[in-house]
């Protein structure tokens, strides 16, 4: 017979698919707004702007590119939570699963090595640099969701392993995937014994009777 796919639990992957997709592009939001709205100060004497993490440009650009990056990642795997159900063929959802996994991992070790970079120029920040202390809270705020992102993302790709899992134990990666709601409805109807009631000799037991009686098969005709 044809093999029917967990609908209800490939269902409740989709869902927390979607739901764990928001506290990641929460968290690159938070930490792009803060890098670019308050990662750039200057000196009482001077008119130029540098980067809060110890002057150095390169962390404010890293934190910059990585949070807007990160969004638009979080936007398209969105998409694709949606729009996955919808795709027929069997190479194009373990080729999207895989790329989830592979993709979430990448992203958990540059948040990894964007936390370590911007933990280290705010420890190494010189305060005369900054002796207003200006944008101080979004520095560590910027920080802190950066660590918040590493596993985040780590869970992310889990939850993609698990439904790559779940699609090899429910045939939904397997050629002879059926629509649960089609299967039932495609399935030939047989009767319940199995075999033609109206056949000769078939599971009832029972013989043809529309011929006359002839007396021929060994019953003896008695008088009264």
């Amino acid at each position: 017979g044809r093999k029917r796919s967990g609908g209800g639990r490939e269902g409740r992957s989709h869902d927390a698919g979607l739901f764990s997709s928001l506290p990641l592009q929460l968290f690159s939001i938070v930490i792009f707004g803060c890098i670019a709205n308050e990662g750039y100060i200057n000196r009482p004497n001077e008119v130029e702007e540098y980067c809060i993490f110890n002057r150095n440009q390169n962390a404010c650009n890293y934190g910059v590119f990585m949070g807007s990056m990160a969004f638009l990642c979080c936007v398209a795997f969105l998409a694709l939570d949606v729009y996955f159900p919808q795709i027929s063929s069997v190479k194009d959802r373990k080729k999207a699963v895989l790329a989830d996994i592979g993709i979430s991992a990448f992203w958990s070790f540059m948040w990894f090595v964007g936390f370590c970079f911007l933990a280290n120029q705010w420890q190494v920040s010189k305060q005369e640099d900054n002796p207003l202390r200006e944008g101080g809270d979004a520095a560590r705020a910027a920080i802190t969701f950066s660590f918040f992102s590493i596993f985040t993302w780590v869970g992310q790709s889990f939850l993609a392993f698990q439904r790559y899992k779940l699609g090899a134990d429910s045939a939904l990666f397997s050629h002879e995937y059926t629509d649960p709601s089609q299967d039932a409805a495609g399935a030939p109807y047989t009767s319940f014994g199995g075999d033609d009631l109206e056949s000769p000799g078939g599971g009832g037991g029972q013989t043809n009777s529309d011929g006359p009686f002839d007396g021929s098969g060994g019953y003896q005709r008695q008088d009264y």
